[in-house]
């Protein structure tokens, strides 16, 4: 711990401050528990996601997840992830939270450093890392009445990782050791390839060559209607059109099919193991499981669970890692963030209605169109993929060495 007169009077006025925060609520869960907290909402989905992706690589790990404006939109139920709010920058409140959940290390996001807090996690031997680094966050306009308070800080950090090189200026400027600097980007939730089996798709590639072909994904029953109707326009204009319908909840399947065949539609069950032909105008991809397969043959996407009310969508990466343009309706609250991005790079297209539905659907036949758009789609999901995969790795490394001096 480095000697700074500026952390000490910080400390002390951290130690006064006595409030010891809101105990948590959830006992700490066995095996290993990572601490990462977000200094906004777009960097908590960001967190989200990477405690998806190294459950993959470690199905026992855990995310304590902190950040100012709640829990963010995109975290799943039962999940790996257990959202708490941030305790009060004192030292009582930083020993009752870091007590509680005695993570094994700290992932802190953005800037906006908290001292009491990531001071007594470091002398607890809790290593720390500051990524995706900005340096508008950096500094605090009331460290100025604690000399060297950054400096004490930010030694703490086992590695910074910033956005760009301004983030990296600003952090060796406030006494960052400049061998811990790294400019690696900004970190981004990425997109994870789905499995799928290899002769379905090769055999179903070859049955449909050359017939237009969309898919809607995690289709509510109440949006069915809207997209059976714009599924017959798109027919009117391409008459071989072919729809993959992937309900929501395998459940609903059942009374979807009956809804498709009250509208005349010559439809196959997946789960049935019949095969489309050429008269087949609907797919009801009725199982679980087999994502994958449908977004890696259809060009096309629209992601349901977005234009009823009550809905909150449904996570976009998942189209774009597979090669697919992307619809969806205003109803997408819950990944708000990554619509967005996709929208702004022309990647994703947002749907109203049956008529606009029909509309971005029959735009998008011409091939050329809807493989620029799903080439977008793909350059922003995997935009970023190298921090995330940067972040991920130093999180297992670092995940290993401990188990590995035990």
């Amino acid at each position: 711990m480095s000697r700074s007169l500026g952390l000490a009077a910080y400390l002390a006025i951290a130690r006064r401050g006595g409030a010891r925060g809101t105990a948590p609520d959830r006992p700490r869960p066995d095996g290993s528990v990572i601490w990462a907290h977000a200094a906004d909402a777009g960097r908590a989905d960001v967190l989200a996601h990477l405690a998806e992706r190294l459950a993959q690589h470690r199905p026992g790990v855990h995310m304590v997840l902190t950040s100012p404006e709640g829990p963010p939109r995109s975290l799943r139920e039962n999940g790996r992830v257990i959202w708490q709010a941030m305790p009060p920058d004192t030292l009582a409140a930083a020993e009752t939270f870091l007590g509680h959940w005695r993570p094994g290390l700290g992932i802190w996001t953005g800037g906006d450093l908290k001292p009491a807090l990531l001071v007594c996690a470091a002398r607890a031997g809790v290593p720390l890392y500051l990524v995706d680094a900005e340096a508008a966050l950096l500094e605090r306009s009331h460290w100025r009445w604690f000399p060297d308070l950054a400096r004490a800080v930010l030694t703490e950090c086992v590695e910074i990782h910033t956005r760009d090189d301004a983030a990296a200026r600003q952090a060796r400027r406030l006494g960052a050791p400049p061998q811990r600097v790294k400019v690696t980007g900004i970190l981004r939730a990425g997109a994870l390839s789905l499995p799928y089996n290899l002769k379905d798709r090769e055999e179903l590639a070859q049955i449909l060559r050359g017939r237009p072909l969309w898919l809607a994904a995690m289709v509510q029953r109440e949006e069915l209607e809207t997209v059976l109707v714009a599924h017959r326009e798109v027919s009117r204009i391409a008459h071989r059109a072919l729809l993959i319908v992937v309900p929501d909840e395998v459940e609903d399947s059942a009374a979807m099919a009956r809804d498709i065949d009250a509208g005349g539609w010559r439809q196959i069950a997946w789960s049935s193991g019949a095969l489309p032909d050429e008269a087949t105008q609907v797919i009801l991809a009725d199982t679980r499981g087999e994502m994958g397969l449908w977004y890696r043959l259809a060009p096309v996407t629209f992601m349901g669970s977005s234009l009823v009310s009550g809905q909150h969508g449904r996570d976009p990466n998942e189209p774009a890692a597979h090669g697919s343009a992307i619809l969806y309706g205003p109803n997408v609250a819950r990944y708000l963030t990554r619509y967005s991005r996709y929208a702004e790079a022309g990647a994703a297209r947002i749907v109203r209605d049956t008529a606009t539905l029909a509309a971005a659907v029959q735009g998008l036949l011409p091939p050329d169109r809807a493989a620029a758009m799903a080439h977008a789609a793909w350059d922003v999901a995997s935009r970023g993929a190298e921090v995330m995969d940067r972040v991920v790795d130093m999180v297992l490394d670092r995940l290993d060495r401990e188990e590995a001096a035990r």
